[in-house]
């Protein structure tokens, strides 16, 4: 008779617990930035090359479009651009 395999937790833990406890969940953000999503529909193929485009310059291609963003729409009254 085989034996079942110890069950396993639902994540592993992780190997160093001081590292993993200072990890942050989410990318830091500039102090005060205040975020806000903003959803469009792409066709697919605009979307694979904004992403071909993005990671050609070493970047997120959320990081890729707020640049791009911001040099369109300089900040107004009371925004930093």
């Amino acid at each position: 008779m085989t034996g079942h395999p110890p069950k396993r937790a639902f994540t592993a833990r992780p190997g160093g617990a001081e590292r993993w406890i200072r990890t942050p969940d989410t990318p830091p953000r500039p102090a005060g930035a205040f975020t806000a999503r903003l959803t469009i529909d792409v066709t697919p193929a605009l979307r694979g090359r904004i992403k071909v485009v993005a990671f050609q310059r070493g970047l997120t291609v959320a990081d890729m479009l707020r640049g791009l963003l911001a040099r369109e729409f300089p900040g107004g009254a009371g925004e930093t651009p």
